[in-house]
């Protein structure tokens, strides 16, 4: 989302194109494959935009794979057909799977608010992969995005070790991903917050899928998050807000910029905190600053070993 590329001299794919990016998929397989399985993950990048003139991100889910390509505006005009024909027989050349186990994805270019994704395969595919011990239900075909941000996967792992004990305030929660790691690693109550009915029982979905479930202690709102932090008044320990760069939704009622607005929302969420407590704060918005009048304890180096690319910031907040 949001990437930038400068235009190279030779365009994007020639005929025998797919040969360098089966490749560069083979040289990478073997070792990212045996630091996945050491670190306890079997959803994990494969390829980062490591050429030019293969701007695309590669995926494993548990042997799926999931491809999202950045074609240039010339390519879109004249049709994306080729490109997923060459990405395809790149990927079963160079990873060994077959055509079906390939899922192409195309990001379009949209103006600042625009829709995402529509979904364009009539039957979902559906996977279920690990993460240091958790089950997360995947969805590769009907979104943009899958229902877990691989680039989250280190402070999740941290949001896990700090939660034992801790009352846990997820906001903007999307599918329930560091809830369900705040679950595991032991928290006494959790609050996941977000506007989509869709998300709120994706995260129930995943909550079953590790042996929980919903209830008093563990509640799934579905709400506005800009409205329910404002009138909440429960007190946390443990917070993370990951908000999109931009929500307009009429569910809202209103606008969200998290340029403009982040400030307003991390003090409210401060509000919440109890004192020795910690908020987590990140965006994947490339040109956002931080507030010069907030005061975070640390930016945190949350990039995982498998990104190239640097899709989000992360800050900690203490109390």
């Amino acid at each position: 989302m949001g990437l930038r590329f400068s235009e190279p001299k030779t365009y994007l794919v020639a005929v025998s194109a797919a040969d360098a990016l089966a490749n560069r998929l083979t040289k990478n397989l073997k070792p990212r494959q045996a630091w996945a399985k050491k670190e306890g993950v079997t959803a994990f990048r494969l390829y980062d935009l490591d050429m030019p003139e293969w701007p695309v991100s590669v995926d494993s889910y548990a042997g799926v794979v999931h491809v999202i390509a950045y074609p240039r505006r010339k390519q879109l005009k004249a049709g994306t057909d080729s490109l997923k024909a060459e990405v395809v027989e790149a990927c079963t050349k160079g990873l060994g799977v077959a055509a079906t186990d390939v899922i192409v994805k195309i990001h379009e270019p949209k103006a600042w608010g625009e829709g995402r994704f529509e979904k364009s395969t009539p039957v979902s595919r559906l996977v279920t992969v690990e993460e240091y011990g958790r089950k997360f239900e995947c969805n590769l075909t009907d979104f943009l995005d899958t229902g877990l941000f691989l680039d989250h996967r280190v402070t999740r792992k941290r949001v896990g070790s700090e939660a034992n004990g801790k009352r846990f305030l997820n906001l903007f929660a999307y599918t329930g991903a560091f809830t369900l790691h705040a679950l595991a690693g032991g928290a006494a109550t959790t609050t996941t917050v977000d506007l989509s009915n869709t998300y709120c029982a994706w995260a129930e979905r995943n909550f079953a899928l590790n042996g929980f479930s919903p209830g008093p202690k563990h509640r799934v709102l579905r709400d506005d998050v800009l409205a329910w932090v404002e009138h909440d008044r429960g007190e946390y320990d443990l917070i993370v807000v990951d908000p999109p760069s931009f929500s307009s939704s009429k569910k809202m009622g209103r606008r969200f910029e998290v340029q403009r607005d982040h400030a307003w929302l991390i003090e409210r969420c401060l509000d919440r905190l109890a004192t020795g407590g910690t908020l987590y704060f990140s965006n994947n918005f490339l040109e956002f600053e931080l507030d010069g009048d907030l005061t975070p304890a640390e930016e945190l180096k949350s990039q995982p070993q498998d990104f190239r690319q640097k899709l989000h910031r992360c800050w900690r907040f203490v109390k």
